[in-house]
């Protein structure tokens, strides 16, 4: 069985079984709309994935791995069941080239861990398809009119941007952060430091944590979580989601180096 499928089957298992209870009813919160039908949330999340060519698949798949087993981390459940609405809206999205922003699982709300484990499934069992140059400026973006043309009503709009390299295709990333700026829409990152080298893909010599922090960040409350070569990828993306969904201040809680 992939790894990928299997994690899947691992997150449903509760489900399926019958072994996960229901929520206690005090966390349920009743859903609240806006007057023009617009369901309020704690946060509009965009998670923005990069697939382009520096990226393999097996890197890609463990991107997707982190974040299943990130979405269903019992203290994310506890950090999206504290807000004042007790919900988070979030979509999955894979980008690379100009023209290449891939929808993989939908806006979805989340306000238990039932709805985590069945957003992580469906991102689980997707295929996989590669691009080739990294447009980090598209990717925004495509991200922003994600969050504009939604259903949601956010206390707080953020992407989050993970990728292992600098812009090298696309759109103006300076004009699509102003964008997102004055939106008033939270972009942090996730850089990929990967020192792997391969003949068959571009090199990365340059600081990624570094290039993310200057040219990529914005908004407010902007912050990046570095990982080294996708073997911290699920510590750093946890942590950085229950900042996101907390609304916590991340210097108290990140450190550079």
């Amino acid at each position: 069985m992939k790894p990928l499928i299997a994690l899947a089957c691992l997150v449903m298992a509760p489900l399926l079984s019958g072994a996960s209870s229901a929520p206690p009813e005090e966390l349920v919160r009743p859903i609240e709309y806006t007057v023009d039908g617009r369901e309020y949330v704690d946060l509009e999340l965009v998670l923005a994935v990069d697939v382009s060519s520096s990226i393999d698949e097996v890197e890609a798949r463990r991107q997707r791995e982190g974040h299943v087993a990130a979405l269903a981390d019992p203290e994310v459940i506890s950090a999206i069941q504290g807000g004042g609405y007790g919900r988070i809206a979030v979509i999955y999205l894979e980008w690379a080239d100009g023209d290449f922003q891939r929808v993989v699982a939908p806006w979805t709300v989340i306000a238990t861990e039932a709805d985590a484990r069945i957003f992580a499934a469906s991102l689980a069992t997707a295929p996989f398809i590669s691009g080739r140059r990294t447009a980090i400026g598209a990717a925004i973006n495509s991200s922003i009119t994600l969050i504009e043309d939604n259903a949601y009503e956010g206390i707080r709009q953020v992407i989050d941007l993970s990728g292992d390299g600098p812009q090298n295709s696309g759109a103006s990333l300076s004009e699509a952060r102003s964008r997102a700026e004055a939106a008033l829409i939270t972009i942090n990152g996730l850089p990929i430091q990967s020192e792997r080298q391969s003949p068959f893909r571009p090199s990365v010599s340059i600081d990624v944590a570094d290039y993310f922090e200057k040219q990529v960040i914005a908004g407010p409350g902007a912050f990046i979580s570095p990982t080294n070569e996708h073997e911290d990828f699920v510590d750093a993306l946890t942590r950085k989601l229950i900042i996101e969904i907390a609304g916590l201040d991340p210097a108290q809680f990140l450190r550079r180096g």
